[in-house]
């Protein structure tokens, strides 16, 4: 059994919450963002390659996302990927680019994004209590192994129980952050 460590603790607790950021970045909010193709990946050079690793992706205005494929073999796999990809985004290929218009989401579909991200919320939140009780059965066999008497047992668990408060208010407070962007208010 690991030796408790608050450090380490916390920065799992971090990672927990930096991948709950990357999950609700690819959720679409109605505006261009270039991360919402993250996920694409493209049959290209005999491999699944991601999109960023042949094609520029940029936002030049609100709602229209612009890929500059470089080398032009791969539009048409690039175009067939996007499609694919589960996205609602229907890519115009004007010979050298690919133009994807921002459609306005649905009520519905705000709805759906918005359950979605309390989904990835509570991932976040499952990861972060897990760690939590790494902390306690680490605080625990320290004990056993005489190595803290039961005083600062007690103290290290409500440390980890402060923490683990904390660090699950600020994912509440990023998936709330997003789902407001995502419901329009």
């Amino acid at each position: 059994m690991a030796k408790y460590d608050k450090a380490d603790l916390e920065r799992r607790m971090k990672g927990a919450i930096e991948a709950l950021r990357g999950d609700l970045s690819g959720l679409r909010t109605g505006r261009a963002n270039t991360s919402l193709l993250d996920p694409v990946m493209v049959e290209a050079y005999g491999s699944h390659t991601p999109l960023n690793q042949v094609a520029t992706v940029s936002a030049p205005e609100p709602r229209m996302l612009t890929v500059q494929v470089w080398d032009k073999s791969n539009i048409g796999p690039v175009e067939k990927a996007i499609r694919s990809a589960g996205l609602g985004l229907n890519p115009i290929n004007d010979g050298n680019t690919l133009r994807l218009p921002i459609p306005d989401l649905t009520e519905e579909r705000r709805k759906e994004l918005a359950k979605l991200a309390q989904q990835y919320a509570e991932k976040a939140r499952i990861a972060i209590r897990n760690v939590r009780r790494d902390g306690m059965d680490a605080l625990k066999a320290d004990e056993n192994k005489k190595e803290i008497g039961e005083d600062e047992r007690k103290r290290g668990e409500t440390e980890v129980q402060k923490l683990t408060d904390d660090i699950i208010k600020e994912a509440d407070a990023v998936a709330h952050q997003k789902e407001q962007e995502i419901l329009g208010k």
